[in-house]
């Protein structure tokens, strides 16, 4: 066993700016002082051992003066001291004082006082020395029969220590054990001694249960959880049993502890994959979801449920419980109803969806009436996401279309864009919708939703009276025309004669492109009120927001090239011409004029322009292109989205359907052996060696992905010292398992390792020293804990002393070991408008230079895509083809939730050749400082492709 795989101690904290005691103090103050000064000593004592001091001289001292005290405080400072302090001879002896140690751990055995029995039974689990324990052994099993419960219980662990560790100590333990269980009433001392009996004896451990299983609802939270633990080991061992047990893990579905719950669950579903069981258990986990109050537990649980989801078998019993499950969206908690959502989303069948969709509505519903809270208006935006069921549009698009005249501009974009596939899909609906789309048109409050509605109602309104609806509410939301004067003339109005203020009239200044502009002695801004009392479009108009102006010239133009076919009066289809035209021509003299905050851009003129003069000579071919053109484009990039989505899903359920060769041997449970069992991974021996951080991944098929890869050369193979270490990344933590070798004839003493971090690392605990043989190697461990995303560094050196050399200590220096950011990264993926809020979010930008020597452009981001662990966003169809230029958008969340956001923009330089590299360049966004530069620095050491 090397230094660092020894028992873990207490570890204290000290502050490192007080001046280490001296010996002779402390042994002056263990000798002579009262009771307080004598506890301090002690305890300098104990951290000074603890930082590697010896203090030999010490031991005889704390026997003589401080062993025969009774105070508690001592006592419980004297088990830590006994635990760390060495009890051998360096050749592997015990100690001779050590007998007179263990003459007073007897007396504490026998003590009346309960809490001393009870700590020193606690403090013989962590003796290694047998010889030390063999006289103890009398004491310790009458502790088994003591009055308290405390001392009961940690002496049934103290028997199980020593009988894992030494079993000729105490050969008959298990049978001692089950005798003490069957007449035991506490129910934590009945807790240990079947822990013990599972882990020493399984036999007797299951003769128990078998005598009192009926019982087993009856017994404390404790108990019940180690049966089930029981039952599982016994089962995933010998399958045959189940049927013995299954009965008693149902009845445990039913504990009052949630703990014993959830594992019985969790059991039940590896035992058994009968409807019936895993009806039983996922209705126990939405009991646990609902109940619970810790978010934790439920994003937990809901975690247990979607693993459930993936079994193709198992999907469809969850099918029937997607109501049971859409009751969690009750907690307010948003992570929470996002999950739920996403997996009753995912379970949706023809069955289920009217009422899914029932349910989502009242929850809908429910958001309007709601006081406004910061995760409102978020919850909002996930319900209508959801709820876009194409084939109950009809239902639910009365009640969505409310959301257009929304504050949250995201859910209302979600609407829209719903609104728009329904109204393309269901010719029946859109009498519907455009009626409902006329009645919220004028509580529309965002510029963009305006846009979208407007451009919905001009591709949809067939109907000469839906037409003049929206001429009239365009007029309406535009105000008074022409928009100039009126605006000028109230300006002037404005100006109260009561007011003191000595002005210069307001005169009308004519441009040299013929449009007025206001001239006003007064500079003051516009009164809010008045600009509250503006229509909608007006005050978008007047904010400088022309894109929405050359939106409603499309819209005014396809509904007059419309209604020109619908109306055979030629008085009428001119004067709707002539209203549209007036319409876009006093728009183009307000963006003109120095009204509006911005002016108009050249883009809008243009398209403006250009729909003037379509209306003006209306030709067969405009009339096409606005009229039925559009629409194909829409319904060409809806059939792609479907096919798209399709393909996904696909790909989805092939990945989860487990297909079965029809050469395949059929596996009959009975006449399995026991060890191909194994197959089945123990899932309790999975989750502790989760939590001890030894989980195994798998390896990739590559033998270069083995563990060698991962090896490090700290130094030079003519050094004195030779090390070498294994990174090995564990989510939060990295383990450095460094292999030390002396590599000289000499002893070397005192050889310790000494590292230092740079970046976001912490290094955990100090290595304690060692001493090597010549020649000799160990393995020293390391614990760095990382707390964000970003390149770290450990540097350091190895220092020893040369036994019989007289020189001061050597040291070697080691080479740094760079921690890699892409051990942290994992790709993942966002919506389009996530991607873009981000992007104008996050305030640290890294921009990478494009330099390698790929010539394709595919190929390019293929790579940048496995050097960074990147997720593309950009649809495969937006890449294919090839043009010479490509834009792509990647992303990234780290294991701490941070986000990474990339944009490449590359092109291949044609003029140079066909072989000429890519060139151009990626931008990377972050919210740290840290990931942008690291990710900028992975890219650019991994931009090349090396040649294998």
């Amino acid at each position: 066993m090397t230094a660092a795989e020894n028992v873990c101690y207490t570890l204290i904290n000290v502050p490192m700016d007080s001046e280490p005691p001296s010996e002779i103090s402390l042994k002056n103050d263990l000798e002579k002082g009262d009771v307080k000064l004598k506890t301090e000593a002690l305890k300098k004592v104990i951290i000074m051992i603890l930082n590697g001091e010896k203090l030999p001289g010490l031991l005889m001292t704390i026997i003589r003066f401080v062993l025969p005290l009774q105070d508690h405080t001592i006592k419980k400072l004297l088990l830590v001291f006994w635990e760390i302090v060495p009890k051998t001879t360096p050749d592997g002896r015990l100690l001779q004082e050590m007998i007179l140690v263990c003459d007073a751990y007897r007396k504490d055995l026998q003590h009346p006082n309960e809490f001393i029995r009870g700590s020193t039974l606690r403090f013989l689990c962590k003796l290694k020395e047998a010889e030390l324990l063999e006289p103890l052994m009398p004491a310790i099993r009458a502790c088994l029969e003591h009055r308290h419960s405390y001392v009961r219980r940690n002496a049934v662990l103290a028997i199980y220590t020593i009988y894992r560790n030494f079993e000729h100590l105490i050969p008959d333990a298990p049978e001692l054990i089950h005798d003490f269980l069957v007449n035991e009433k506490d129910a934590s001392c009945k807790r240990n001694a079947f822990m013990m009996l599972i882990h020493a004896d399984q036999d007797r451990a299951l003769d128990y249960l078998s005598t009192c299983i009926d019982q087993v609802q009856t017994f404390g939270d404790i108990l019940q959880l180690v049966i089930v633990e029981l039952i599982y080991k016994v089962c995933h061992a010998n399958p045959s049993e189940r049927a013995r047990f299954i009965r008693c893990i149902y009845n445990l579905l039913q504990s009052s502890s949630p703990a014993v719950k959830y594992e019985a669950a969790g059991t039940l579903v590896t035992l058994s994959s009968a409807p019936t069981a895993i009806k039983a258990a996922a209705q126990c986990y939405i009991d646990l979801i609902i109940k619970e109050s810790d978010n934790n537990v439920k994003l937990i649980v809901l975690d247990r449920l979607i693993e459930l989801k993936e079994h193709p078998s198992h999907e469809r019993v969850l099918q029937d419980l997607v109501m049971d499950i859409l009751r969690v969206l009750s907690t307010p908690d948003l992570e929470v109803r996002k999950k739920t959502l996403q997996l009753a989303l995912d379970l949706v069948s023809s069955r289920n969806v009217e009422e899914l969709v029932i349910v989502l509505k009242k929850e809908v519903i429910k958001t309007n009436n709601v006081t406004e809270h910061e995760d409102t208006d978020k919850y909002r935006q996930l319900l209508v996401r959801t709820v876009r069921f194409p084939d109950m549009a009809a239902n639910v698009i009365p009640v969505l279309m409310e959301f257009l005249s929304d504050n949250n501009e995201a859910a209302a974009a979600d609407v829209l864009e719903f609104v728009r596939e329904a109204i393309q899909r269901f010719d029946n609906l859109r009498p519907l919708i455009v009626e409902k789309m006329l009645e919220v048109f004028h509580a529309i409050k965002s510029v963009k939703i305006y846009r979208g509605a407007l451009w919905i109602l001009g591709e949809y309104c067939s109907t000469k009276d839906d037409i003049q609806s929206v001429m009239t509410e365009v007029r309406r939301s535009l105000g008074e025309i022409p928009i100039v004067e009126s605006e000028i003339k109230k300006e002037a109005g404005e100006l109260k004669p009561e007011e003191e203020v000595t002005v210069g009239p307001a005169q009308k200044l004519v441009t040299e492109m013929g449009t007025y502009a206001t001239q006003s002695a007064l500079s003051s801004s516009r009164p809010a009120k008045k600009e509250e009392d503006r229509p909608p479009l007006r005050g978008f108009l007047l904010d400088g927001d022309f894109f929405v102006a050359a939106s409603l010239a499309t819209t005014l133009t396809k509904i007059a090239l419309r209604y020109v076919s619908l109306v055979q009066e030629k008085k009428r289809q001119n004067s709707f011409i002539a209203e549209a035209m007036l319409l876009m021509a006093t728009i183009l003299h307000l963006g003109k004029s120095s009204l509006p905050k911005k002016p108009i851009t050249d883009d809008d003129v243009d398209r403006i322009s250009l729909c003037l003069k379509v209306l003006s000579e209306c030709s067969p071919l405009m009339n096409d292109i606005f009229n039925k053109e559009c629409r194909q484009s829409l319904s060409q990039m809806l059939s792609a989205k479907l096919e798209e989505e399709k393909l996904s899903q696909k790909k989805e359920s092939e990945k989860r359907n487990v297909t079965v060769q029809p050469d395949d041997p059929i596996s009959f449970m009975q006449l399995t052996a026991k060890n191909e069992m194994s197959s089945k991974e123990d899932q309790f021996q999975l989750s502790l060696l989760a939590a001890m951080g030894n989980t195994q991944r798998k390896e990739a098929a590559d033998p270069l992905a083995s563990k060698l890869n991962k090896v490090t050369q700290l130094t030079g193979f003519s050094d004195p010292v030779y090390a070498e270490a294994y990174v090995h990344v564990n989510q939060y933590d990295i383990v450095l398992d460094v292999l030390v070798v002396n590599q000289t004839s000499d002893t070397l003493q005192n050889c310790t390792l000494e590292l230092a971090t740079l970046g976001d690392l912490k290094l955990v605990e100090k290595p304690s020293p060692l001493t090597l043989a010549p020649h000799d190697f160990a393995n020293i461990k390391a614990n760095v804990k990382v707390a964000s995303t970003e390149n770290g560094i450990i540097f350091g050196n190895i220092v020893y002393d040369v036994s019989g050399a007289a020189s001061d200590r050597n040291c070697v220096v080691l080479s740094d070991i760079h921690i890699d950011i892409m051990d942290y990264i994992q790709p993942a993926s966002c919506t389009d408008a996530e991607f873009r809020q981000m992007w104008a979010e996050f305030e640290w930008e890294n921009k990478v230079t494009v330099n390698t020597n790929i010539i394709d452009l595919n190929e390019y981001l293929q790579h940048i895509l496995k050097s960074t662990n990147m997720k593309c966003l950009t649809p495969e169809k937006a890449l294919s083809g090839y043009c010479g230029f490509m834009a792509a958008n990647l992303y990234a969340r780290s294991i701490f939730g941070e986000d990474a956001l990339a944009n490449v923009s590359i092109e291949k330089p044609i003029h140079l050749g066909p072989d000429a590299p890519v060139t151009g360049h990626i931008r990377i966004r972050a919210k740290s400082q840290g990931m942008a530069l690291s990710l900028g620095d992975k890219i650019n050491l991994s931009q090349k492709k090396t040649s294998l």
